[in-house]
């Protein structure tokens, strides 16, 4: 079997943008972060705090993609053009000047 570590990246980020196995990915993350069982145990000082934060980067790096997908969809999706209105549109030029009264 090849195992890599880019194959596993990238089944992770696959499952987690799948709108129907999201939820569950996020809480097997969050279950795998706080269990005591691990890939490396964490009793080793350093190593063993590693897959730990690999796997939070991973899960910080691709719900914050996610929300930067979605927050500049709805962006666009506000930012309407006269163009994409078409001839819908009035548009009326007005030249405004300055008034000076005497009190």
């Amino acid at each position: 079997m090849n195992f890599s570590l880019s194959s596993l990246y990238e089944w992770y980020r696959s499952a987690i943008r799948h709108p129907k196995y999201r939820w569950w990915v996020m809480l097997g993350t969050a279950i795998y972060l706080v269990s005591p069982i691990d890939v490396i145990p964490d009793i080793f000082p350093i190593v063993g705090q590693i897959d730990d934060v690999v796997l939070a980067g991973l899960l910080f790096t691709e719900l914050s993609q996610m929300a930067f997908a979605k927050l500049q969809s709805r962006q666009e999706k506000n930012n309407v053009t006269t163009e994409d209105i078409g001839s819908e549109t009035n548009v009326v030029d007005v030249d405004a000047e300055t008034i000076a009264t005497n009190q």
